[in-house]
């Protein structure tokens, strides 16, 4: 079977980067679209607007969380990576995004730490449809902090799920898990990047049973509710029992390169 030709969609973030531009450096010749989404686009609420959400619901402890997982993206450095188109995200369900990917002629997208809910009709344009890689070991810690939550709950079930894209959140059919121990005392936010890491076997694995023609068949779990950015009686909470959005070693992903290279 041919290899697969696949469309790599992510939102760049300490959090990710290490994970996703070392999938898409493996990828070589098979990336063909890499999208990039811009997460102050005004129909986000633009900076300004997301911004006084954040402070509203989780107070002051979120904006270094904020700053380091999203305000400082490395975009030149996938704007590096040979062989692939490179486009700026403002709405992934929006005519200018369809028709790149319908140019570019995906097998199937992947989305990695992708900040966009994908419409079926955008999930139909590649044969295969999309997976998703998400930092929990889903149905728990659906939404955009999973390792917060299971952090906040005594961090033993902290993992990775590979899941098909749906258009409700982190909701699809469920195709690998993979449980993660986390160290003791690290932060959501380098514990995000850990499990971000850790999913990439689960990756590879699934792009090679596809393209060994292997049907892929999941699990339906019931779905258990959405966890979104944790207010700030929550975080409050957390920090008192020393668990933390971001702790003073992250300072380190600053560094040029850092936030890119695995452990």
């Amino acid at each position: 079977m041919s290899p697969l030709r696949i469309a790599l969609l992510t939102l760049p973030s300490v959090m990710s980067d290490a994970a996703s531009l070392a999938f898409a450096r493996e990828l070589g010749g098979r990336l063909v679209l890499l999208g990039l989404s811009d997460p102050m686009r005004p129909g986000a609420g633009g900076a300004v607007g997301q911004l006084r959400r954040h402070l509203a619901r989780s107070g002051p402890r979120v904006l270094p969380y904020l700053a380091l997982g999203f305000g400082l993206p490395r975009r030149s450095a996938f704007r590096r990576v040979a062989g692939a188109r490179a486009v700026t995200i403002h709405d992934v369900n929006g005519a200018t995004f369809r028709d790149a990917l319908a140019e570019a002629r995906p097998d199937l997208i992947v989305t990695l730490h992708f900040d966009q809910i994908l419409a079926p009709e955008t999930l139909a344009i590649p044969r295969l449809g999309g997976v998703n890689l998400h930092p929990s070991l889903l149905p728990r810690h659906r939404g955009p902090v999973p390792a917060f939550w299971a952090l906040a709950e005594g961090g033993a079930e902290a993992g990775v799920s590979l899941h098909r894209l749906a258009a409700r959140i982190d909701a699809g059919e469920i195709l690998s898990q993979r449980r993660v121990a986390l160290p003791a005392g690290v932060s959501a936010l380098d514990a995000s990047r850990r499990l971000h890491l850790a999913g990439l076997p689960l990756l590879r694995d699934l792009l090679a049973r596809l393209e060994a023609g292997y049907a892929i068949a999941g699990t339906h779990p019931a779905i258990l509710p959405y966890r979104g950015f944790p207010d700030a009686a929550a975080l409050n909470a957390a920090a008192r029992r020393g668990v933390r959005l971001v702790a003073p070693a992250d300072l380190r992903l600053l560094i040029p390169g850092r936030a890119t290279r695995p452990d």
